[in-house]
C-alpha cells in the first residue's frame, strides 16, 4: 500500500517554529512506501491523506513543534515523487523468486536547520544566521528478501548551501498480524561529513559569544530506531503511527548550542489510495 509522499508545512492552530530536515523525511517516506506494491505497467497511483506530527530537535531551549502534514503520493513505473524526494526508477536485478536489487537516483530538498523564527524564539539561537536548507541528489539501492530488507543511500548537497555529503545504511522488516495490521521495527546509521556536522551545529566565529564559544563540527554518525504501525480498514484507507528516536553522536552533543543526545518525532495519520 502506497503511503507517504509529500511533506509541506502549513500554519494551523498552532503555529510550527521548526521544520524537519529532508534527511528525516526521506527515511520516513522510503520506508513507508516498502509496503505498496509497484504500480502496474505504465500507469499512475496517487494516494492523499493527513498527518500529525510532533518532534524535538537537540538545540538548547528549542521549542518542540507540532504541525499538519499532508501526506500527497505519485508514482509509477518509471518515477516516485514524496514532496520533497524525487526518485528515478532504473532498472532492478532479479536474484531469485524473493530477492532482489532496486537502484535508484534520487533528489530532495532540505529545509534546512533552523530559520529566521526559530532564531528569534531560542536564546542560544539569537545572533546566529540561518542554516538554510538547499537540494540535495545521489544515488539509492534496496535489496529485498526474505529475511530483512537493505537499504543504503548517498546524498550530497548540490546547492552549495553546506556543501555536504550523508551516506546511510538501514535494515527493516516488516511483520504482519492478522489480515490488517502491519508492524515495522527499523533501524539506519547515518554517516554525515565534516562540512555538513559544521554547518548544521558548529558556531562561526563571528557568532560566538562568552555562553556560545566557536565550535566546528567533524564528521559524526548517528543512529535512528523508530517503529511503524499500520492498520488497513480496506484497500484502500489506512491509518498509521511512526514513533523514532534518533541517537546523536558527540562531535554534534559537543556543539555549544546543542543540550541533548537526542532528536525523537512521533506521527500519526490517514491516508487513502485512489
Amino acid at each position: 500500500m502506497y503511503l507517504f509522499s509529500g511533506i509541506y508545512k502549513f500554519q494551523g492552530v498552532v503555529q510550527s517554529k521548526l521544520k524537519m530536515t529532508a534527511l528525516s523525511i526521506a527515511a520516513m517516506v522510503c520506508s513507508m512506501s516498502s509496503l505498496a506494491q509497484p504500480p502496474e505497467q505504465d500507469g499512475w497511483e496517487f494516494g492523499l491523506g493527513i498527518a500529525g506530527m510532533t518532534s524535538q530537535k537537540p538545540y538548547k531551549d528549542i521549542d518542540r513543534t507540532t504541525m499538519a502534514i499532508p501526506v500527497i503520493q505519485a508514482e509509477n513505473k518509471y518515477i516516485r515523487l514524496f514532496g520533497p524526494t524525487l526518485d528515478f526508477k532504473l532498472p532492478s536485478l532479479h536474484l531469485g523468486e524473493s530477492q532482489e536489487l532496486n537502484f535508484n537516483l534520487s533528489a530532495e530538498y532540505d529545509f534546512g536547520a533552523y530559520d529566521k523564527d526559530d532564531i528569534k524564539d531560542t536564546p542560544i539561537l539569537n545572533g546566529m544566521q540561518q542554516r538554510k536548507g538547499g537540494v540535495w541528489a545521489g544515488a539509492k539501492v534496496e535489496w529485498k528478501n526474505d529475511i530483512v530488507d537493505i537499504n543504503a543511500a548517498w546524498l550530497a548537497d548540490v546547492s552549495g548551501k553546506s556543501k555536504g555529503q550523508r551516506a546511510s545504511l538501514g535494515l527493516e522488516k516488516t511483520f504482519h498480524v492478522g489480515e490488517r495490521v502491519m508492524l515495522t521495527p527499523y533501524v539506519t546509521g547515518t554517516f554525515l561529513d565534516k562540512k555538513y556536522v559544521d554547518y548544521t551545529y558548529g558556531v562561526r566565529q563571528h557568532e560566538a559569544r562568552p555562553d556560545r564559544p566557536e565550535y566546528h563540527g567533524d564528521s559524526a554518525f548517528q543512529v535512528e530506531y523508530w517503529a511503524r504501525g499500520m492498520y488497513l480498514f480496506d484497500m484502500k484507507n489506512s491509518m498509521f503511527i511512526d514513533v523514532a528516536v534518533t541517537s546523536l553522536s558527540d562531535e554534534i552533543k559537543d556543539s555549544p548550542i546543542v543540550d541533548s543526545a537526542m532528536e525523537n518525532r512521533i506521527m500519526l495519520g490517514y491516508l487513502y489510495r485512489f
